[in-house]
């Protein structure tokens, strides 16, 4: 029998942690990107190259985006397309945290259809295919049914909270954070937190698999705007990403400004 596209992602990521464990956080040898784009160490390195060879090898008619790539247009004309963040929360990596996550996931069309985020040092493995559900470690997870903002606990960053965003008063949320947004879509679809929310141009490969995680979780999950999120795009980055159960979600929606006020990419 051929080998799901789920099971393939849950290889490979297990097999990514393997690799990633290898090096130890400030030990690694690390450089800064061109252009601000962040730190890279190389695990991340290690971990891409061999996620690159074997998916590539095992659905050669697959597209190909990953944060440590050289992005090749050719994947737009792709029916289904690997998104994959090789170490998701490098600089928590570096500094030898246990809040980096590795990120895989496959879109058809726009739209994801398998989905892993692993977390190899606290050994939480969640998984989503459409349709079937989400899970953690093989237990199904929801989201929290919680609706007034008021007291809900948010996972985003501080600039998040700034009057500018916001169509009236600043939400009286509790506000915590993680380096990982993958790891944010998570917990929120676990259940752990009421809600995150990004509102940055947001890079695909940190949220394609939460994307999923949470959808089939019972969440609600679109760009800042309360657009449904489209992957595979050309310019790979959304209009952030605001993620809750549905009653939370659209309060959240509701409350940040309209379009026109956001930052341009």
């Amino acid at each position: 029998m051929p080998e799901t596209d789920l099971a393939l992602l849950i290889d490979a990521a297990r097999e990514a942690g393997r690799i990633a464990s290898r090096y130890s956080g400030q030990s690694a040898q690390s450089w800064d990107k061109p252009g601000g784009a962040g730190p890279v160490t190389e695990a991340d390195i290690a971990v891409n190259d061999m996620l690159e060879v074997e998916l590539r090898k095992a659905r050669p008619d697959y597209g190909w985006l990953s944060e440590e790539s050289t992005d090749n247009a050719a994947r737009q004309h792709a029916e289904k397309v690997f998104i994959v963040d090789p170490i998701d929360g490098t600089r928590s990596f570096i500094e030898g945290s246990r809040t980096w996550a590795h990120s895989l996931a496959i879109a058809e069309n726009g739209v994801v259809t398998a989905a892993v985020v692993y977390l190899p040092l606290r050994d939480k493995l969640y998984h989503a295919h459409r349709g079937k559900g989400a899970f953690l470690n093989d237990v199904a997870i929801t989201p929290t049914s919680r609706a007034g903002l008021t007291g809900a606990h948010v996972l985003a960053a501080r600039p998040v909270l700034d009057r500018r965003h916001w169509e009236g008063s600043v939400p009286d949320v509790k506000r915590s954070h993680r380096p990982s947004l993958a790891y944010r879509t998570a917990l929120v679809a676990e259940g752990r937190y009421d809600a995150m929310l990004t509102l940055r141009p947001t890079w695909e490969w940190d949220v394609a698999a939460g994307d999923l995680i949470l959808r089939e979780a019972g969440a609600v999950t679109s760009d800042r705007y309360g657009h449904d999120l489209r992957f595979n795009n050309p310019d790979p980055r959304l209009q952030g990403m605001v993620a809750a159960g549905k009653r939370m979600h659209q309060n959240l929606t509701q409350e940040l400004r309209s379009k026109g006020t956001a930052p341009r990419f």
